[in-house]
């Protein structure tokens, strides 16, 4: 019995050894390090654009409506056609307006022949100042109903303001147009406006004087525009500021749809797009200290499609993690493959 006790003894310390060795060689193995590719952050100028978009406007456009009602005698609005300042457009039948001027001139002869009847009277003192001063107020009446007869009369005649492309003719000669009529339009398209908004924040990109590129989406060229006027009030709803620039010699048709490519360029901590690790509060990026993933909030400024501006959150030397992303947690054990380019990185 002693030396059966005994060999069971001895086999249940062999099992517990065993056991235990076991045990210490689980406990010793640790998690390999995550190899990964970095970059060192530094200031670099980053070039960006920031396009916004605009609305083509003509130079000087306007609704060609008459100013008083009446009957069209003259119609001269070709569609398309070009024409220059003072041209005779239409005119509306004045006929008792010219009837009412006629009869005027008549009484204006008349009332003048008196009045120079009675000034040598008045100088002889043959007559009292009183009557040559009724026959003299008599002659400036007809001169003023003669004035505005001749003012409604021009207001039956439209004549182009300034030299420009009409457009479609909207009424036909003999029609009863009113004020409220537009007969056709005018525009002058050798000159183009550009309006556009940009946020506030980018309020230093538009100057006045500064040029800016035109993109259209039938057009591959760019075409240049400079900012002839930046409105000073932002707009409180939206945070924009209005700015107006001006194309010469364009064949942009006015109303159309544009893209203005404003050129912006700043110093700062650049780096990949694919760094960026997105949080429900801000972005991340990992930093590499001490040979450990750190993982660090960052705010961002100007982006393009395959760089972001980081504003604050790194610092020029610190060691960014760029590729091996995905598979680093905080505190995890890193090396470094490699440490890359900014250019490399984003070419690739």
């Amino acid at each position: 019995m002693n030396y059966t006790k005994l060999a069971g003894l001895l086999l249940l310390a062999s099992l517990f050894s065993c056991s235990k060795g076991a045990g210490d060689k689980t406990a010793k193995k640790e998690i390999p390090p995550v190899t990964v590719d970095v970059i060192i952050a530094e200031n670099l100028d980053f070039p960006s654009t920031v396009e916004v978009n605009g609305t083509v406007l003509s130079e000087e456009m306007i609704e060609l409506r008459p100013e008083i009602s009446g009957r069209l005698t003259f119609l001269n609005i070709p569609d398309g056609a070009n024409v220059t300042t003072g041209t005779l457009l239409a005119k509306i039948n004045d006929a008792d307006l010219q009837a009412q001027l006629a009869e005027i001139q008549v009484k204006l002869d008349l009332a003048e022949k008196n009045e120079g009847r009675l000034e040598p009277l008045l100088k002889s003192k043959a007559i009292d100042p009183a009557t040559y001063d009724e026959a003299l107020s008599q002659v400036n009446l007809l001169k003023a109903n003669m004035n505005l007869v001749r003012a409604q009369i021009d207001k039956t005649i439209i004549k182009a303001p300034f030299s420009g492309k009409l457009g479609l003719r909207l009424v036909s000669q003999g029609a009863y147009v009113t004020p409220a009529t537009i007969i056709g339009t005018l525009q002058q398209t050798d000159k183009i406006k550009i309006d556009f908004t940009v946020p506030e924040a980018y309020k230093e990109l538009v100057t006045v004087g500064k040029v800016v590129n035109i993109k259209t989406t039938s057009v591959i060229t760019l075409q240049n525009a400079t900012i002839s006027a930046v409105e000073p009030q932002i707009n409180i709803a939206t945070r924009n500021i209005k700015v107006r620039a001006r194309l010469e010699n364009s064949d942009l048709n006015p109303g159309a749809f544009v893209k203005v490519l404003l050129d912006n360029r700043e110093n700062g901590i650049v780096v990949p797009t694919q760094v960026l690790i997105p949080d429900a509060l801000a972005n991340q990026v990992v930093v590499v200290r001490s040979g450990k993933a750190s993982f660090q909030s960052v705010e961002t400024g100007i982006r393009t499609a395959s760089a972001v501006q980081l504003t604050s959150g790194v610092f020029p030397g610190d060691t960014i993690v760029v590729n091996g992303v995905l598979f680093v947690r905080p505190n995890s054990k890193i090396k470094i493959r490699s440490i890359k380019k900014l250019a490399e990185v984003i070419k690739s």
